[in-house]
């Protein structure tokens, strides 16, 4: 048998992998790095909460070349507002407290819109304060589907090695 089947036996595991459905399925949201729009002034970037100090660091990038202003909202109420200089970032802390959570927003403020909501994210601090909390489960492992695709892919190269040393045997085995 050639090499060049032996090749192509032992890429079909790897092509196999490739095509998976939930490789396919994938959404746009589903990818790791934010796409933000390009016509906003500036972006948000929230941070994990501080253990320690209870506050959730949130960066403001400017996008453009002129000066930003901003308002930045912690479930509704405004806790933080100013402007941000061209090409820049300033960092803002907001305080969540233990055990909660806050839905934090970024709106643009201009002389014609009032405010503009440029994105929000929610926060949780569920850092351990020395008592159990209800309904969380402890951490038991990686989740249940990642060592599903990890044995589809350990068994899919174990049958392209197997088919790999078929191919090598089998025109001989005949004669």
């Amino acid at each position: 048998m050639r090499i060049s089947i032996r090749l192509v036996l032992a890429a079909l595991p790897l092509g196999a992998i490739a095509l998976l459905p939930s490789v396919s399925d994938a959404q746009t949201g589903d990818w790791p790095w934010p796409r933000h729009d390009s016509g906003d002034p500036f972006t948000m970037t929230v941070d994990d909460v501080g253990c320690r100090s209870g506050r959730v660091a949130v960066r403001l990038h400017n996008q453009t070349r002129q000066l930003a202003r901003f308002d930045l909202k912690a479930d509704g109420t405004s806790v933080a507002s100013g402007s941000i200089p061209a090409r820049k970032t300033v960092v803002r802390h907001v305080p969540v407290g233990k055990g909660s959570g806050a839905e934090i927003e970024a709106y643009s403020v201009s002389d014609h819109d009032p405010e503009t909501l440029i994105d929000s994210s929610h926060v949780e601090n569920d850092c351990p304060w020395g008592h159990r909390r209800h309904g969380r489960l402890p951490y038991t492992g990686p989740p249940a589907d990642l060592m599903g695709k990890l044995a589809t892919a350990g068994g899919l190269v174990v049958m392209g090695g197997i088919l790999w040393w078929y191919g090598s045997i089998w025109p001989r085995s005949g004669m």
